[in-house]
């Protein structure tokens, strides 16, 4: 049978990468945005890119009816912390009542698709070091409203396995990066050097925080593991996703200078420092492999590479 799946939040950073990946395999896409924005795949084979505001129930039963997807990969949500302390009621509405509202449609459909959520790993709050790399039975400690969304998301998806046998796969995302990447370190970073490198601003890096240890996974091993989590995950499990190693902010930015090739001086600022920044984020993925054989395949300079030559064709 021929795979239709519904992506929702393809307008965003890992949505427009996965959109390009079920296309290179071979499937029909129908991918939700909110709004249209830069990284909006809309000239893709095989693609049907329609608005749905997730918070609309109506509106998401008139896409399932429309389109009768086969898989549903759920990845429309507010998904920045810092958005989620400033704004904590609208990441709710965003992303509880918006999975709801999701979910509830699929249930009444006679043959429900599978559905795989992006979770993430802000559900395990402040880990201790002891019990690093997080499990996917460490208990749960929200620390703030993102996290805390995520958990809910992460409970109506098993629930709705449970009461009414909707296939569904949780990936609790760690941290993810490439190109087209905003808002996190390694692309702040490469962004400036290349506007350093075309005279765009002065030679100076402004930087947070460099000491917290990250394991982050490139964009394409992300999408890769959405699919295998699609087709080999187990339903009702959650699975986290994360890169093999974990990397001192500060050196990521020194193997980013060595790549670009730029001279500059870093300047630590005081706006860039989060209210919260945990020392290590790392987390098990050996559930993971083992149900499905996954395991990433790019390394940091690879990673790091694409974006500066994302950046390089932006700016």
């Amino acid at each position: 049978m021929k795979r239709t799946a519904l992506v929702t939040g393809a307008e965003g950073f890992i949505g427009s990468h996965l959109v390009r990946f079920l296309q290179s395999k071979g499937w029909n896409v129908i991918g939700t945005y909110l709004s249209r924005n830069g990284n909006s795949p809309t000239n893709l084979p095989r693609l049907q890119f329609v608005q749905c505001d997730l918070r609309n129930g109506q509106r998401i039963e008139q896409t399932l009816n429309e389109y009768e997807p086969t898989h549903v990969f759920h990845l429309g949500a507010q998904s920045l912390p810092t958005v989620s302390w400033a704004d904590p009621i609208s990441t709710f509405e965003s992303n509880i009542m918006g999975s709801l509202h999701l979910f509830e449609a699929m249930r009444h459909r006679k043959r429900p698709p599978v559905v795989v959520s992006a979770c993430s790993s802000a559900e395990y709050g402040h880990v201790p070091l002891d019990a690093i790399p997080v499990s996917e039975s460490q208990s749960l400690h929200p620390l703030h409203p993102y996290g805390i969304s995520k958990v809910c998301l992460d409970l109506i998806a098993r629930q709705y396995f449970l009461d009414y046998k909707i296939p569904a796969v949780n990936l609790r995302l760690f941290n993810t990066t490439g190109p087209g990447k905003t808002n996190d370190a390694p692309s702040d970073f490469v962004r400036q050097l290349i506007r350093i490198k075309k005279g765009l601003q002065p030679p100076v890096i402004e930087v947070g925080n460099l000491t917290p240890r990250r394991a982050f996974l490139d964009v394409n091993d992300t999408v890769h593991g959405f699919y295998l989590a699609a087709i080999k995950g187990k339903r009702g499990e959650a699975y986290n996703i994360c890169a093999g190693e974990t990397h001192k902010v500060g050196d990521l930015l020194k193997t980013a200078i060595q790549l670009s090739g730029v001279k500059v001086e870093i300047r630590q600022v005081e706006h860039l420092m989060r209210p919260s920044d945990e020392k290590i984020i790392f987390g098990s993925t050996s559930k993971f492999s083992q149900d499905t054989g996954w395991k990433p395949q790019r390394t940091v300079e690879q990673t790091l590479g694409s974006m500066l030559e994302y950046w390089d064709r932006v700016l």
